[in-house]
């Protein structure tokens, strides 16, 4: 059996798999509130505890010589299942299997998992090096398509964006075989407007941020920091609806609003959120050459597909200049399966018990 984990700033997600050489679907899932714990440990605690609730039994077996005199007398629901690898996608740089998490206070490093947990192999990716892993398994009805594209007939490379709590961005190359995915930090490349509206809004947030970054405003905190600067610039703010992101989720209650024209704000602050994502897509089209297309994953696209559906996104990512023809060749599809990055995160587990290197 393999563990695979979605580690993001707002939840957790882990799954068990039986993976042989095909996708299969998990053993058993949960998801945990990552705000909640204090350490990636804690939480694997919990779980291994909720899953041996569920699952059958395995076969005793002597306890791995990793685990403690102490641990051996402990309540048996409290040992891990015999897991032989796992793979964990987190949001934020992985370093030498270690990470320092960017919106969390975490610090997951994998041999301690592994030594702690009597895993033989645990691996850490950054989150969308998981989600590049998990595209490559996905089927059509998975993806909604923005833009069919005419991808070159010689495979290039792959490119994806994710805003959720944050922005995640990867670049998957061609090796003559198959695409192998690269982990990035694009998202936290300088935030470059385009027009004078985006102008402002750049000086608005410099007045709150020392550095001013693409996450800033691509991720459901930054769609709040639009929905301000339209507030405080525009005045144009229904008391009903400042009510209600006082109590609610800020983001999803302008999202709501929005997606369903019940203020001009939120409408404003979604044009504007999807015409920057957009370009910040194009950007990342042009920088990897990506022609075999770009993919939009993350938690926020599948919530907003209507509004990504409306001409305003590829507008802003087809408007390059003396390239707009290159950028309308590129196929552009949003991920709907919002285990992407745990799907990949299994693949990539899969593949260390199989001895092969992912």
């Amino acid at each position: 059996m393999i563990l695979a984990g979605d580690i993001g700033g707002t939840k957790t997600n882990l799954a068990l798999y039986d993976w042989t050489d095909q996708r299969p679907e998990p053993r058993y899932v949960e998801s945990f509130p990552s705000g909640d714990y204090s350490s990636l440990e804690e939480i694997l605690r919990d779980f291994f505890v909720s899953s041996r609730s569920v699952l059958p039994r395995q076969q005793e077996t002597e306890l791995p010589e990793a685990i403690s005199v102490s641990d051996r007398q402990t309540d048996e629901s409290s040992m891990p299942l015999q897991i032989e690898a796992a793979c964990f996608g987190i949001a934020g740089p992985v370093l030498d299997n270690r990470s320092q998490t960017t919106n969390l206070p975490w610090v997951v490093d994998g041999a301690h998992i592994a030594k702690e947990f009597a895993i033989p192999q645990v691996r850490l990716l950054n989150d969308l090096e998981a989600t590049a892993h998990g595209i490559l398994l996905l089927g059509p009805d998975e993806v909604e398509v923005l833009n069919e594209g005419k991808p070159p007939a010689k495979r290039q490379a792959l490119a994806i964006i994710a805003a959720g709590t944050g922005l995640g961005e990867a670049i998957l190359f061609w090796d003559g075989t198959t695409y192998r995915p690269m982990p990035s930090e694009g998202g936290h490349a300088d935030f470059a407007p385009n027009n004078d509206n985006e102008i402002e809004l750049l000086r608005y947030l410099r007045g709150q941020y020392l550095h001013v970054s693409y996450e800033r405003v691509l991720s459901g905190p930054g769609l709040h920091a639009i929905y301000e600067y339209l507030r405080d610039t525009k005045k144009n703010e229904p008391t009903w609806l400042a009510e209600k992101i006082k109590t609610g989720n800020p983001a999803a209650v302008i999202a709501e609003a929005g997606l369903a024209g019940h203020a001009d704000i939120a409408k404003q602050a979604l044009d504007l959120f999807a015409s920057i994502y957009g370009a910040e897509a194009g950007n990342l089209a042009l920088k990897a050459l990506a022609l075999d297309g770009v993919y939009v994953a993350g938690g926020i696209a599948p919530k907003l597909i209507t509004k990504l559906r409306d001409g305003t996104f590829m507008k802003a990512f087809t408007n390059k200049g003396r390239y707009k023809r290159l950028m309308t060749s590129i196929p552009v599809k949003v991920v709907m399966n919002e285990h992407t990055a745990l799907l990949g995160a299994a693949s990539v587990a899969a593949t260390l018990v199989q001895g092969g290197k992912p």
